[in-house]
């Protein structure tokens, strides 16, 4: 399925060293024709790291989408009633997020996104960003896994010689894991040698 002409939702949460390997993410959605509504958490506004300022990588994010961005649960709640979205995208998708939504506990507006897409039987496509996904997050990964309606963006070990339990999705996959949820399938494999995709050949 090609993605020109859908409406992709792209929820970005408070992984900050991830805002460069997505950015290039929403420029191909948007050269493949989908229009790209940013959703951004608080954390993506009001926190600055060594990574960027506060508010930077949001203002880049909604330039290059040409959407305004929805930054309240307020803003993002009329996405149900509306049927704007037809996917549902969080990139990157921090472990305090995934186990919120694992939760049904609606407290941001990229969580609220989600839950509106859900609301209307469309997908929602998670690629994950942490430090603890094979520790206390696999829990929420494998009841996420088994929820209708939601996909994983191919992931694996970015780190596994020092950081044995970080695990992030393989970005570069988002389109086409975004056209596999919209076929109702996960694009597989689901998990990747990630760190070895990586490296220099």
């Amino acid at each position: 399925m090609e993605l020109k002409g859908k409406t992709v939702g792209f929820g970005i949460t408070g992984s900050h060293c991830t805002y460069e390997e997505i950015f290039p993410e929403v420029k191909r959605l948007v050269e493949l024709g989908a229009t790209v509504v940013p959703v951004f958490s608080n954390a993506v506004l009001h926190t600055g790291t060594r990574f960027g300022e506060a508010g930077e990588w949001a203002k880049k994010i909604e330039e290059v989408s040409g959407q305004k961005a929805i930054t309240s649960i307020p803003e993002a709640e009329p996405l149900g009633p509306s049927k704007r979205l037809d996917v549902m995208l969080i990139a990157p998708c921090t472990a305090s997020s995934l186990s919120r939504l694992a939760q049904a506990n609606t407290d941001s507006a990229v969580l609220m996104a989600a839950k509106s897409t859900l609301r209307n039987d469309r997908p929602v496509v998670i690629a994950i960003s942490t430090n603890d996904g094979l520790g206390l997050s696999m829990y929420n990964i494998a009841r996420l896994m088994n929820t209708k309606n939601i996909y994983f963006v191919p992931f694996g070990q970015d780190a596994p010689h020092v950081k044995i339990n970080s695990l992030v999705s393989l970005m570069r996959l988002i389109p086409e894991t975004l056209s596999a949820a919209l076929e109702r399938r996960q694009l597989q494999p689901v998990l990747l040698e990630r760190w070895r995709e990586e490296r220099p050949s």
